[in-house]
């Protein structure tokens, strides 16, 4: 099936409860909550394969130079790095289909995958070896400037955004 670049108003986006986005430092914790809402032109992907994320990657750094984000070099590439381990873990974990979505607000960048098990909380790797993996619900915790999930139509959705 491949990668599917399609455009989305940003009216159309599943949250719409004005949420308001916080700094937290080193908030590792992953609670159920909206993404913020946020204007600005937004993208969708539908992901098969793990394949596919070299290409969000791509997309999403083109993406980013053309809506002129505020966002340097460094924030952009900690962006990207969520991107691909949210995308990543509704890939090998979530049901199909995957999708992932990105808002450019004026800013910063939001990230939201979905699924088809909003049965299944993201899980966190706790009292596991690092060495087996498992650590990117933290890693995107760090690099992004606050983040959730939410469970809403038969889908559930893991976001994060960075600013």
């Amino acid at each position: 099936m491949g990668h599917r670049l399609v455009p989305w108003a940003a009216s159309a986006a599943p949250f719409s409860d004005g949420a308001q986005v916080e700094l937290k430092a080193m908030d590792d914790t992953w609670t159920q909550r909206p993404p913020p809402q946020l204007g600005g032109p937004s993208w969708q992907w539908e992901l098969s394969t793990t394949a596919d994320l070299h290409f969000v990657r791509a997309d999403v750094r083109r993406l980013v130079d053309a809506e002129s984000v505020v966002m340097n070099d460094a924030r952009c590439e900690r962006f990207l790095l969520a991107v691909e381990e949210l995308a990543s873990n509704g890939l090998r974990h979530g049901g199909p289909p995957v999708r992932a979505r990105v808002v450019a607000a004026t800013d910063g960048l939001l990230i939201e995958v979905s699924d088809s098990q909003p049965e299944h909380a993201p899980e966190l790797a706790i009292g596991r070896d690092p060495a087996l993996g498992g650590l990117g619900l933290f890693l995107v915790a760090r690099l992004t400037t606050t983040h959730g999930w939410l469970v809403t139509a038969e889908r559930k959705y893991v976001w994060a955004y960075c600013t």
